[in-house]
C-alpha cells in the first residue's frame, strides 16, 4: 500500500490494481472502504474492457478467450514507476498471463495525485505492439452514502448539463439492449434512492456533462470532473451504504453481439505506438 498526504488530504493506493483504497479531506472519509457484505472493492481500474462480455468471453483473431467483468486490471500487480508524498505513478504491462486472454502488447499507467483542489487520477494506455489494439478503460470509484450526515435519504446527483432522462435497459448477463427506461431527472438533478438501482446501473452514454456532483441534504458535495471519458454511470445496491460514480470509454457487449473485440461497439482502436489518456478530478466541499 502507498500512502499520500498533503495539507488536509490523505489517500491510500494498493499496488494490486493501482486501486485507490482511501481518500479523506479534513478527516472526512469519502471513499467506500470495501465490505464483502455489499461490495468488496473501493475504486477499481477497468481495462481492457468495460462491463460484461457475452458469456464471459471475448473473441480475438477468431479465438474465444475468457474475460471477466471490467477486464483484468483490477487484479493485476502494478509496479511503482514514481512516488512522492503527494503522488504516485503505477504501471501494469503485458505478460504471458495477460497475453493468454488479451493478446496485445499494452502498458497501462495510473497516476494518483493530491492537488490543491482535491484528488486527480490519470489513466493512460499505450500500444507497444505492431497492430491496432482494441481496448476500453474506465474508473469505478465508490463513495460513502450518506456522504454527510446520518441519513441516506435526500441525496442527489447533479449534472453540469441536461442529460437524456432515459438509460439503456441492461439485459441478462449484463448486456446492453436497445430498449430504454426512464429515470427521474428533474432538470439536471437526479434524486438518489434505492429504487433507482433496483434494475441495475444507470448508464448515461455519450453524456453531455463533463462534470457532476454528489450532494448531501446539508449541502456537502463531492464534485467529479472528467476529461476523455464519454460515458457516465451510477451504480449501487438497494440498501447499500455506497454510491459509485463511474467514468468509461466503452461499455458492455450489446445483446446478440458475437463478433471480434475490435468490432464491438464502443471499443477504441489504438494505433501501434500510440497512447490514450483520460483524467478524473475529485473535489470535496463540506456543508
Amino acid at each position: 500500500m502507498i500512502t499520500l498526504a498533503t495539507g488536509a488530504q490523505r489517500a491510500a493506493i494498493s499496488l494490486t490494481g493501482a486501486e485507490l483504497k482511501a481518500w479523506s479531506v479534513d478527516g472526512h472519509e469519502l471513499l467506500w472502504p470495501g465490505d464483502p457484505a455489499w461490495w468488496s472493492q473501493s475504486a477499481p481500474i477497468l481495462f481492457p474492457i468495460v462491463g460484461w462480455a457475452r458469456e464471459g468471453r471475448i473473441r480475438v483473431d477468431g479465438t474465444d478467450r475468457p474475460m471477466g467483468v471490467h477486464g483484468f486490471a483490477a487484479g493485476g500487480s502494478f509496479r511503482v514507476l514514481a512516488a512522492d508524498a503527494a503522488s504516485c505513478t503505477l504501471e501494469l504491462a503485458a505478460d504471458a498471463a495477460t497475453r493468454a486472454v488479451y493478446p496485445f502488447a499494452f502498458r497501462l499507467t495510473v497516476t494518483h495525485a493530491l492537488t490543491d483542489e482535491g484528488l486527480a487520477t490519470t489513466i493512460a494506455v499505450t500500444n507497444d505492439g505492431d497492430r491496432p489494439m482494441p481496448y476500453a478503460m474506465g474508473l469505478h470509484p465508490g463513495f460513502r452514502w450518506p456522504l454527510s450526515g446520518e441519513r441516506r435519504e435526500g441525496h442527489a446527483i447533479v449534472f453540469a448539463e441536461a442529460e437524456e432522462p432515459a438509460v439503456p435497459v441492461i439485459a441478462a448477463g449484463g448486456l446492453f439492449s436497445d430498449d430504454r427506461r426512464p429515470v427521474p431527472l428533474a432538470g439536471t438533478r437526479l434524486a438518489v434512492s434505492d429504487d433507482a438501482f433496483a434494475a441495475e446501473a444507470l448508464c448515461f452514454l455519450q453524456a453531455r456533462s463533463r462534470s457532476w456532483h454528489f450532494e448531501a441534504p446539508d449541502g456537502a458535495r463531492l464534485t467529479m470532473a472528467l476529461d476523455g471519458f464519454p460515458h457516465l454511470a451510477l451504480w449501487s445496491k438497494p440498501g447499500a451504504p455506497f454510491l459509485c460514480m463511474e467514468a468509461w470509454t466503452g461499455h458492455g457487449d450489446p445483446v446478440g453481439f458475437a463478433g471480434d473485440l475490435a468490432d464491438k461497439p464502443s471499443m477504441r482502436l489504438l494505433a501501434p505506438g500510440a497512447c490514450d489518456t483520460a483524467r478524473m478530478s475529485l473535489a470535496f466541499t463540506p456543508r
